[in-house]
């Protein structure tokens, strides 16, 4: 019995997850939204070098990560450091701001899964991103 609630548990949260990226307004403008989005893109002229070095790949939850330190100059590493930390910030507050836009600030988790797939999807050839238990080439 156990097992069966515990399946119906993991199909109806797949579900559910699949329903709640589906109606939510993922294109929803609002100030805070816009602020981000033009931070984010300032940003990406300085990561864009990094991606392309391998030093830095997407993650799997939406965010990106020092992929190899070692393919940055050690003079450079504190700069990299400090821009990935400014652009998972601005993710997570993009994820929450797009949530609450939608008046549903539970549904944030689902949007940050949503967006995750989408940078992937959006990555170009070279870039790395998580997959499974390691990191794959695009």
């Amino acid at each position: 019995m156990k097992k069966l609630l515990l399946s119906v548990l993991v199909i109806a949260s797949i579900f559910t997850a699949n329903w709640v990226a589906a109606a939510a307004d993922l294109e929803v403008n609002t100030p805070a939204i816009t602020a981000l989005k033009a931070s984010m893109q300032a940003r990406h002229n300085q990561l864009s070098p990094f991606y392309g070095a391998g030093a830095i790949g997407l993650t799997k939850d939406g965010m990106i990560a020092v992929k190899d330190a070692a393919a940055v100059p050690l003079s450079q590493r504190g700069s990299l450091s400090g821009l990935v930390s400014a652009e998972n910030a601005d993710r997570a507050n993009l994820y929450k701001e797009i949530a609450t836009a939608n008046s549903h600030p539970e549904w944030q988790n689902e949007i940050q899964s949503t967006f995750a797939g989408r940078w992937i999807d959006k990555a170009q050839s070279g870039w790395f991103y998580q997959s499974g238990d390691g990191w794959t080439k695009k």
